[in-house]
């Protein structure tokens, strides 16, 4: 693809925004010890203008990031090429492992996604969450998107 047209489907700041918005799921990519990928989806939310999930402290994710803090996280959505649109994005992932912090991250995540739960419970439901729970913030380095609905 030549640079006109990578520049053409380029998301601006606003429409990176604005899609993850719409998005409800995250890829997840972590390296493996025997530096194979792991993948995973998960809830996230965007928090200070990074994205946050929270995952089980013993995940596989977590101890992969805890060897090599290197993280790649994918949204995406499109069913014909036409309309193919994503954001992907290469960083640092810093971990939270101290409950008290942990707790309004997890209820950022929780109130994105499942906003017809009332508050109180998911308060309860994050608090609950933080004794096992490690959040990953994701520093970008770099960032890559594309709306085919562009062209």
């Amino acid at each position: 693809m030549s640079n006109n047209r990578r520049d053409a489907i380029r998301m601006t700041g606003d429409e990176l925004v604005e899609f993850l918005g719409a998005q409800k799921s995250l890829q997840v990519g972590t390296l493996s010890q025997d530096g194979s990928i792991h993948l995973s989806t998960l809830w996230f939310a965007m928090v200070d203008g990074k994205i946050v999930f929270e995952t089980y402290t013993k995940s596989q994710k977590v101890l992969n990031l805890r060897r090599d803090p290197r993280i790649t996280v994918l949204a995406e959505d499109g069913l014909v090429y036409e309309q193919l649109r994503g954001v992907m994005i290469k960083g640092t992932a810093t971990l939270v492992d101290d409950p008290a912090a942990v707790h309004p991250l997890a209820l950022e995540v929780l109130t994105r996604n499942q906003p017809e739960i009332p508050l109180e419970l998911l308060e309860q439901a994050a608090e609950h969450m933080a004794s096992k729970r490690t959040a990953v913030i994701v520093e970008p380095i770099n960032t890559i998107s594309w709306d085919h609905t562009k062209l």
